[in-house]
């Protein structure tokens, strides 16, 4: 099968030579053709440029994008789609004027996320979890990770892994699975916190690793929930079981879990609202991508990740929707995008690039995912007729999308 879209008003992030990511003042720049074709053969980019080089071709199916723009479909490095019900009472408590941490001490937060997911069955949590993933892919979404987390039991974590594994093989979008089993701890285990820690390095950990059930291994470090030593420990066993790290950092205060991070190599650290000069320096010159979830800062109000500071620094960042029951019930990558222009001043090239190509990196995807270079997956958002890409940000509240190609077929 071959498809042309031809006469693209302007075609982003093209890579001629693939990059893993984009750090500092790279992440201004984002490469762009202007009157461009593209062309898709079976699952993959083979072919881009300018309309006076398009070849002759006989293709399959031919697309006019005249008005339109053709971007790589996002990369959501940090979700929890897999979960049973939802917490909106607690979205009215909080209006109401309890903060997060209140809510979580009284049994809500994470804990009332298990307790629901521990009531429902396996195959209820898949039906609920896949029209979530449906959605964010009809929004643009091309590659998700999916962490567990809301077990805090060995058969509840087995059971949203086992759910992750099942939309991987049913959902043509690339789906990286993690294991958070310190999401938080359990009632069960609250004056015995070296019990439950010996629960996930001696149960769930083997289990997972045997059944090939994860990808990653995560932790929330952070006051009240898993100390650096706890999550140091944690991410040692994970490593010795194959999972790499990506862990929960500096959402509420910093206590040195990106550091942490850094000295076990993790592939990223993730939400950075409270960030230190300390904090940046530790993330320069390392292989660990800090990833921002701007849509929490708006959900919770809580400050957002300084992201002109850590670009100005050299780092590179990341956009991630975060989508979870509690604190961001969204998997709207457009709205995280323009959240990041709108409240942490990012320049749209640097929030598309943030959500494309740094987005690939931050799941171990960059070979395959977000950008527009030539044998990567034909994971494409074709937008309506626009202006110009600033339109994107601009736009916050309008859906642009026109279609959403994944693994170079139009859902």
């Amino acid at each position: 099968m071959i498809t042309l879209i031809k006469n693209i008003q302007e075609l982003l992030q093209v890579r001629e030579t693939s990059v893993s990511k984009v750090s500092g003042a790279e992440m201004a720049v984002l490469p762009t053709i202007k009157n461009a074709f593209l062309i898709i053969k079976g699952n993959l980019i083979a072919d881009f440029g300018p309309m006076e080089n398009l070849p002759e071709i006989n293709a399959d199916k031919i697309i006019d994008a005249a008005g339109k723009v053709v971007l790589p479909a996002w990369c959501d490095s940090h979700t929890h789609i897999v979960y049973a019900g939802n917490r909106e009472q607690e979205f009215v408590d909080r209006i109401n004027g309890f903060t997060y941490e209140e809510i979580a001490n009284r049994g809500g937060g994470i804990l009332n996320s298990a307790k629901k997911l521990n009531e429902t069955s396996e195959e209820q949590i898949y039906e609920e979890s896949k029209l979530r993933l449906e959605e964010v892919m009809h929004l643009g979404t091309g590659a998700v990770e999916i962490k567990s987390g809301y077990g805090l039991t060995v058969e509840g974590e087995l059971k949203m892994l086992r759910v992750i594994k099942k939309l991987a093989e049913n959902y043509p979008v690339s789906i990286k699975a993690t294991f958070l089993g310190a999401h938080a701890f359990p009632i069960s285990y609250k004056e015995n916190k070296a019990g439950y820690i010996d629960e996930i390095i001696t149960k769930m950990l083997p289990e997972i690793a045997q059944n090939k059930l994860a990808d990653y291994i995560d932790v929330f470090c952070e006051s009240g929930y898993f100390s650096v030593e706890e999550t140091e420990k944690i991410m040692q066993a994970g490593i010795e079981f194959g999972l790499k790290p990506k862990i929960h950092v500096n959402q509420f205060n910093s206590i040195g879990g990106i550091q942490a991070g850094v000295k076990f190599n993790a592939l990223s650290v993730d939400h950075l609202e409270i960030m230190n000069p300390e904090d940046i320096e530790a993330l320069k010159n390392t292989e660990t991508m800090p990833v921002a979830l701007p849509s929490c800062s708006y959900f919770l109000s809580i400050p957002y990740t300084p992201a002109r500071e850590m670009i100005k620094a050299g780092l590179p960042l990341a956009l991630a929707t975060d989508f979870n029951p509690g604190s961001t019930p969204s998997g709207n990558m457009n709205f995280v995008i323009a959240t990041a222009c709108i409240k942490m001043k990012m320049t749209p090239e640097e929030a598309i690039n943030a959500g494309t190509i740094n987005g690939a990196y931050a799941m171990g995807l960059s070979e395959t995912h977000g950008s527009i270079t030539k044998g990567k997956k034909a994971n494409l958002i074709l937008t309506k007729p626009i202006s110009s890409y600033y339109q994107i940000p601009y736009a916050f509240g309008s859906n642009l999308i026109d279609s959403v190609f994944i693994e170079g077929q139009i859902i």
